[in-house]
């Protein structure tokens, strides 16, 4: 499969502003290696296979197991993940999957004992984000390297 167009080149002011939101997340304290596992989570929901493989690799060059990489996807599955990392990574579902069930009262209650307002919103701003990248990804064929 060919890429379709460099959407970098194409708009560099529209992936600016991709970048300012990445820039905010990054000084948020949503923790770096729970960021990567949502960003993971979602893209393999959306099958950016781009977004997977970055994410991955961003993942484990900042300490993260394989066997967690491995099972993110069945994440419910297994002990391997703390209560917080579980509240994100329904929360991610729920709102990547918007359409299907408009983030049930359930998954709120579930992830607000776990997060601050101001970190639900910046994890909500995370997943926003990495769901905009997955769509330009995907769209526009970015493959992985």
């Amino acid at each position: 499969m060919d890429a379709r167009l460099d959407f970098y080149k194409a708009s560099p002011n529209a992936i600016k502003t991709l970048l300012a939101m990445e820039e905010r997340i990054g000084k948020s304290s949503i923790e770096k290696s729970l960021a990567e596992l949502v960003r993971l989570r979602a893209s393999q929901i959306n099958g950016c296979a781009f977004c997977v493989d970055m994410h991955t690799t961003d993942a484990r060059k900042g300490g993260e197991t394989e066997r967690r990489l491995a099972t993110v996807v069945v994440w419910r599955e297994t002990p391997f993940f703390t209560e917080r990392e579980r509240a994100a990574l329904e929360w991610t579902e729920a709102v990547t999957l918007v359409s299907q069930a408009h983030v049930p009262d359930a998954v709120w209650e579930a992830v607000k004992p776990h997060f601050s307002d101001e970190e639900l919103v910046d994890l909500t701003l995370l997943i926003a984000a990495i769901n905009s990248w997955n769509r330009f990804a995907i769209a526009f064929r970015k493959m992985p390297a």
